[in-house]
Order: C-alpha cells, then sequence, then structure tokens
C-alpha cells in the first residue's frame, strides 16, 4: 500500500493539493506504509502464493484502481477533526500487532484494513467514504478468511462434490468408491481438500465478478445481486468437473500426474471457465430480462 497517496489521488487533482496532504498527513502516511509493508510481505509468502489466496494482488490493484477511478478526494477531510477516529485505530493498533507476533495473518490483515479506512476517513472525510463503499467493501477481499471459517463452509461442500463426482463416475464402469471425502479408485486414494471443494473459487470468483458487475451494472442492484447468487452454483459446478478431472488423471496416468502440475493447472483452466460461464450468464440474462448497460452512478 506504499502507493496510496498516488494512486488514490483522481487525475484531475493538482500537484500542490497532493503535495498539501502529504504535508498535512505526513506521520499517518509513514505510520501506514510501516504497517503495510511487512504485512504485504507476509501476504506474498503466506498467502498470495497459494492457490486461496491468488486473487489477493488482483483483488488489492483492482480496488485501489477503483478508488483512483472514483475520483476520490484526499483534501475533502482537511479541515475535518479526526479526534473520532481515535476508537477504531485504538482497536485495530493492538488487534494488528496480536496478530503480526503470533501469525494471524486473517487478524493482522484485518487490522491493517481498518487502520487503512481511518487514515482514508483522516484524510478524504467520511462523506468520500461513503461515496466509495463499494471499493471499499471489494478492498475487504484482500484479507485471507481464517481457517476455521474456510473449514466450516467447505465441510458440506467437500461431501456433496465427492458424492457427485463418484455418482457421475460410477455409472459409466469407473472402479470408484467413496467414504465421506475420500475416495478409491483402482489401486489410487484421493482425498477432496479444501482446493476442490469450492471455497478457493467461490471468494475469487465472487472478487472478480463483484468487480465486473460494479463497472457495467453498478445502478442496477436487483440485477447484480441475481448475478452474485449465480456465483456459487457455478463455482460448486467447476470444481465438481475439476474433481472428476482429477480422478480421471489419477486412474489413467496415475498420482503422480495429478497431484501434481496438473493440480493446479486444472484449477486455472476451470477458474477461467468459470468466469466465462459469468459473462456469459449475463449476457444471457440481459437478452432475457432485456437489462443493458444501466447509467453509471455518480
Amino acid at each position: 500500500m506504499d502507493a496510496e497517496a498516488g494512486v488514490l489521488s483522481s487525475p484531475g487533482q493538482p500537484r500542490s493539493a497532493l503535495r498539501g496532504v502529504v504535508r498535512d498527513h505526513w506521520p499517518l502516511l509513514v505510520g501506514l506504509l510501516l504497517l503495510a509493508v511487512p504485512t504485504i510481505v507476509s501476504l506474498g509468502h503466506q498467502t498470495w502464493s497459494t492457490e486461496a489466496g491468488a486473487h489477493g494482488p488482483i483483488v488489492l490493484a483492482t480496488g485501489l484502481w477503483l478508488l483512483s477511478h472514483n475520483r476520490i478526494d484526499l483534501t475533502a477531510g482537511r479541515r475535518q477533526h479526526g479526534l473520532a477516529l481515535l476508537a477504531p485505530l485504538i482497536l485495530a493498533l493492538p488487534l494488528y500487532a496480536f496478530g503480526r507476533a503470533y501469525d494471524f495473518i486473517s487478524l493482522e490483515v484485518g487490522a491493517l484494513y481498518l487502520v487503512f479506512l481511518v487514515a482514508l476517513a483522516q484524510m478524504a472525510g467520511v462523506a468520500e467514504l461513503r461515496r466509495n463503499l463499494f471499493p471499499l467493501f471489494y478492498l475487504a477481499f484482500v484479507i485471507p478468511p481464517p481457517g476455521w471459517v474456510i473449514t466450516y463452509i467447505t465441510a458440506p461442500l467437500q461431501t456433496f462434490v465427492s458424492y457427485v463426482a463418484v455418482s457421475a463416475l460410477q455409472p459409466l464402469g469407473y472402479p470408484i468408491a467413496r467414504s465421506g471425502v475420500s475416495l478409491t479408485i483402482a489401486q489410487y486414494q484421493l482425498l477432496v481438500e479444501d482446493a476442490c471443494a469450492g471455497m478457493n473459487s467461490i471468494t475469487g470468483l465472487v472478487a472478480i465478478s463483484l468487480f465486473y458487475i460494479y463497472m457495467i451494472h453498478r445502478a442496477s442492484w436487483r440485477y447484480a445481486l441475481l448475478l452474485v447468487a449465480l456465483i456459487i452454483p457455478v463455482a460448486v459446478f467447476v470444481n465438481i468437473l475439476r474433481v472428476i478431472a482429477l480422478i480421471l488423471l489419477t486412474y489413467y496416468y496415475g498420482d503422480a500426474v495429478a497431484q501434481g502440475f496438473m493440480h493446479v493447472t486444472t484449477g486455472l483452466v476451470l477458474f477461467v471457465f468459470a468466469i466465462g460461464a459469468i459473462f456469459v450468464i449475463d449476457r444471457a440474462l440481459q437478452k432475457l430480462f432485456g437489462a443493458g448497460r444501466t447509467e453509471q452512478a455518480a
């Protein structure tokens, strides 16, 4: 987040105004940088390098671009009193320190996000934050969900995906059996892990689809909600296809191939397929309901 001062300023703002922001709020900006840099490094090592958090850098870059695209005015809060912002800051800093010290990346990033909101409110004012509610909500997808949340949500998805995959392959004559989320095909045993259970795809798909919906249909909230509701079944369907593909790869080519580079490759290919499916659904719904491009919200 070391580029907030430049990225968040609108193209139309004079350089003198931007210099005024830096001059008036440099302690806040320096403090934000001191918190943000090590956290982003940790995200790069722990989360963004995994399948679960691959969407993180995209969300961060496009979220900051949205704030710039909306021409957020960083000089609007110059005359506002900042004492009201001390309460969330006092809450966020100990949470950040605790998350950083004990390696709770979700807590650390969540606290940093709250500090970022406080800094933005101090510089731009609360009214500007209200005007940019969606970009700020969208940026929250950078926060990795805690492991217990992923486990809780993916548990039923794991069971459902494994059940559907086995039910689809058994009638075709494949020697496959299921015990919970453990699958056995021929001499191989597979476990439907979180990566194949839908959570990772749902998180990334929701984030990217929200960006698309906001840019194209930001004024049609009912239509946007309909598209968002369709993301989850698309993600689950795509993950069923992925599990079936990995089962067949294991059966025909062995466990080394299925759990090697093809494991990641199938995920990437089907993720792109899911995004394309959202675009196709959007086009179909526009023709069905006569929903065209809506006028952009101010």
